[in-house]
């Protein structure tokens, strides 16, 4: 995948970064003005504490610790609002220069229903989403967003939030017609009682039973399990020919583990990655590289994901003024 940094920031987003400079000079002002105020109240009110027969219980510390939290908090948010108006604003350029549209807010759709379903995304107690992209791509209905998914464990004391997946959530209008449901996803995790015997012949998601559909490639066996309720038509929309699309689309990640579901005449991609498209901050001298980064991370998602939406047999985007994705 190339980006085309060059004709992004000429395209507007460098003069609207230099525009943001007195905003972020603004931001950090503030930040360190609260700063020194939290400093010059927290600081006799600490010292009342440790000197008082209150540093003999638990008050000293908990006051300490939530001041001191509570302070940095307070001075911080300037720059979070700051480096988060620069991300908008630096994603939303991306989004366009694909003729789409970038919020960072999101609202999960049914795609996200879907893809719980049938096990794309493990259990948890807590979600959040962010960076949602969406439109129109290459003729395709698209949209892609990132969930932050928690699960609460242990207790008492020792209850904790442990984060059971991050990355993110692609819904894509097919590039063909179907009518089954298929589930594409690494071989080996529906496993036979006690892990022997192989992979599950079938599994069930709410009633709704998909069986293992064999391909004629072994690489493919090797490397990811199908299931589906209509035998012939998932072999014509999961073809053996996409293996090394979608380990590409792993890999450009350093993702643990790709999922896809095709159903209702679309598919649904679920992607354990890392943080992507963090392209805001406060050193101007960043921006270039951030936006880099962040056009790449979206290109290289994006057109990998048309790549193994058969359209064509894989079509990718076509090279525009700002960016063109090369597989």
């Amino acid at each position: 995948m190339r980006s085309d940094i060059d004709g992004l920031m000429k395209g507007g987003l460098e003069d609207w970064l230099a525009g943001q400079a007195d905003m972020r000079e603004s931001a950090k002002k503030q930040a360190t003005s609260r700063w020194v105020w939290c400093a010059a109240i927290m600081l006799p009110v600490l010292a009342f504490v440790w000197f008082s027969p209150a540093a003999q219980t638990p008050i000293a510390p908990i006051v300490s610790l939530g001041g001191v939290v509570g302070g940095w908090w307070w001075g911080y948010r300037p720059i979070s609002a700051a480096t988060q108006a620069i991300k908008v604003g630096i994603n939303t350029a991306i989004a366009e220069s694909y003729g789409l549209a970038y919020a960072a807010e999101v609202e999960p759709g049914p795609e996200f229903e879907a893809a719980r379903t049938y096990g794309l995304l493990p259990g948890f107690d807590r979600s959040a989403f962010e960076d949602r992209w969406h439109g129109t791509l290459e003729g395709h209905s698209f949209d892609l967003y990132k969930a932050h998914l928690e699960e609460q464990r242990g207790s008492g004391k020792n209850r904790r939030w442990v984060t059971v997946f991050h990355g993110p959530i692609i819904r894509m209008g097919f590039g063909r017609r179907f009518h089954s449901t298929t589930l594409l996803e690494r071989a080996g995790k529906h496993r036979k009682w006690m892990g022997l015997g192989g992979a599950s012949d079938h599994v069930s998601f709410e009633g709704h039973r998909l069986d293992r559909v064999d391909q004629v490639h072994p690489a493919f066996g090797d490397t990811f399990a199908l299931y589906s309720d209509d035998q012939v038509e998932a072999r014509v929309l999961v073809h053996p020919s996409y293996i090394e699309h979608l380990l590409r689309l792993e890999d450009a990640f350093d993702a643990r583990e790709l999922r896809a579901l095709f159903t209702g005449g679309e598919v649904i991609i679920a992607i354990e990655a890392g943080d992507l498209f963090e392209s805001g901050g406060m050193d101007a001298a960043d921006d270039r590289e951030n936006a880099s980064r962040a056009a790449r991370q979206f290109g290289a998602l994006a057109g990998l994901a048309l790549a193994i939406n058969q359209n064509e047999r894989g079509r990718v985007l076509k090279e525009g003024p700002t960016s063109t994705v090369e597989l």
